[in-house]
């Protein structure tokens, strides 16, 4: 374990390596960040050629990355257009994310889970046929419209919640948006859960349990639903870094300052070193996510080993 945990930090170094210089030079070549700075009306040359200089625009790209990756590795990850440290932007940003991820990911493994075995283990019957409706349905809609639905009807017609999240956003305040944000994942999470469970309840090792006169519930959750864990648990595995950095609309929705909205704005005003930033960090979460997911194999299924 300990060898494949270290060949697997090492294997991630280069990855960590190219989606950062791929996303560095999408960033670089997606407009010129220095007429965002200036606004509506162009910099003077020799304004916009003290300002190159200042954000050490003026070198060429390969030069700039290295500088980048330098100063990463010092935690330094440069300073934003209005003067403020993309740290601060961070230390801001991500712990309201990271409690809207959590609310989300919850309801995946509550509720999406639960459904998926529910339907699994009733499969032909109406519950299933009615969650498979649902869960059709709430992939078909967009995001941005379920979350402008649910804030119509709880937060302006009924009262339920505020329409807005405050900028403290406790986790009371973040049910809502995290179920608009978990809702297509949820949904796929249900449906992979069933598929899942369907197929192992056929398999010889769950007759062999039925056959040793085994308990129900025992057979249930000690083998079937250990096996039938692994495909969901890879897909919410690498569904947390999506949700970290697919959040934008929810964000927008709500109001909430997260990610999201620091990266919307980063893109809107052509703020190269915030957009980098924060996705120099969301890599790092997807690498390490899928690391533990890769983890968590051999705890679901004993049979797993790792050289």
């Amino acid at each position: 374990m300990g060898r494949y945990v270290v060949r697997r930090l090492l294997q991630m170094i280069p990855v960590f390596i190219g989606a950062t210089l791929l996303i560095f030079l999408m960033v670089n070549v997606m407009g010129d960040p220095i007429a965002g700075l200036c606004g509506e009306r162009a910099c003077d040359p020799a304004t916009a050629a003290q300002l190159k200089r200042e954000f050490g625009l003026d070198k060429p790209v390969w030069q700039q990355y290295a500088t980048y990756m330098g100063n990463v590795f010092t935690g330094d990850f440069g300073t934003a257009f209005n003067g403020q440290p993309v740290t601060e932007l961070m230390a801001s940003a991500f712990p309201v994310t990271v409690r809207l991820t959590l609310v989300a990911i919850l309801f995946e493994i509550v509720i999406g889970i639960t459904l998926g075995v529910v339907t699994g283990l009733k499969r032909g019957r109406p519950v299933d046929t009615g969650v498979l409706l649902a869960t059709l349905i709430v992939i078909s809609v967009p995001t941005f419209v379920t979350g402008l639905l649910l804030q119509l009807l709880l937060g302006v017609n009924w009262g339920w919640i505020k329409p807005s999240v405050s900028p403290d956003a406790t986790f009371g305040e973040l049910i809502v948006p995290g179920l608009v944000l978990a809702s297509v994942s949820l949904a796929y999470v249900t449906r992979l859960t069933r598929t899942s469970i369907a197929e192992n309840k056929r398999s010889d090792y769950v007759r062999t349990a039925v056959a040793k006169g085994l308990p129900r519930r025992r057979v249930i959750t000690r083998h079937l639903l250990r096996n039938s864990l692994i495909p969901v648990i890879t897909f919410i595995g690498a569904d947390i870094g999506a949700l970290m950095g697919g959040a934008i609309v929810t964000e927008r929705i709500f109001n909430i300052h997260g990610v999201g909205y620091q990266l919307y704005q980063g893109i809107l005003r052509q703020n190269t070193q915030t957009v980098v930033g924060f996705v120099t960090v969301l890599v790092l979460v997807f690498l390490i996510a899928n690391l533990l997911v890769d983890l968590l194999y051999a705890v679901l299924d004993p049979r797993i080993r790792y050289a």
